[in-house]
């Protein structure tokens, strides 16, 4: 004999039930939004993802048509595909948006971004650091004494691996841009 669902069980949203999923259910979304360049656009498509519960693990935007007055914004998400499916289909919806590309899945694409990583240390852990940027083919942009700042450029991948190398040998702060992705070959979005 099976018992009625309790009543808490019946207040869950659809998307509290990303916690119950597995992480092969999950997946992870770059997507290409081309929108007019007015105020209030970007805070309208970031409201979208609040309002629901969506998470955006990386926003990029810029002008990339000044004449038609169109800018880029590339926003990395994650979820299960249905509601990659929603997120895709309510942007569209919106009046400001011009045209909703899933580089993830439209085709083979790049995606690559920017990083500023400080890192404070003397002696053989100052050695090891140089050592290690030029493995990551980073650049030195600022050095004194006693820091550096490094700049990397890359997959998302490759820049947390050399965060996670600079942990241990000093590293004060931070600063990334997020990602930028365009599709490869000839054609565009």
């Amino acid at each position: 004999m099976s018992r009625p669902p309790k009543a808490k069980d019946m207040r869950k949203s659809a998307y509290d039930m990303t916690a119950e999923l597995t992480a092969k259910e999950i997946v992870r979304r770059a997507l290409a939004v081309t929108v007019d360049n007015e105020s209030g656009v970007l805070a309208r498509v970031i409201g979208l993802f609040s309002g629901r519960g969506y998470n955006i693990e990386s926003l990029t935007v810029a002008e990339v048509d000044h004449e038609a007055h169109t800018s880029r914004i590339t926003i990395v998400t994650s979820g299960t595909p249905m509601v990659i499916a929603q997120i895709k289909a309510q942007l569209e919806r919106m009046v400001v948006v011009h045209r909703v590309t899933d580089l993830t899945v439209d085709g083979p694409s790049i995606e690559r971004e920017l990083a500023l990583i400080k890192v404070a240390s003397k002696g053989e852990q100052r050695v090891e650091a140089l050592r290690l940027k030029d493995a990551f083919r980073a650049h030195v942009v600022d050095a004194t004494l006693d820091s550096f700042v490094f700049e990397v450029t890359g997959s998302p991948d490759k820049i947390d691996a050399f965060v996670e190398l600079m942990r241990p040998l000093g590293l004060v702060e931070i600063s990334r841009t997020g990602v930028v992705a365009i599709r490869r070959g000839k054609e565009g979005i």
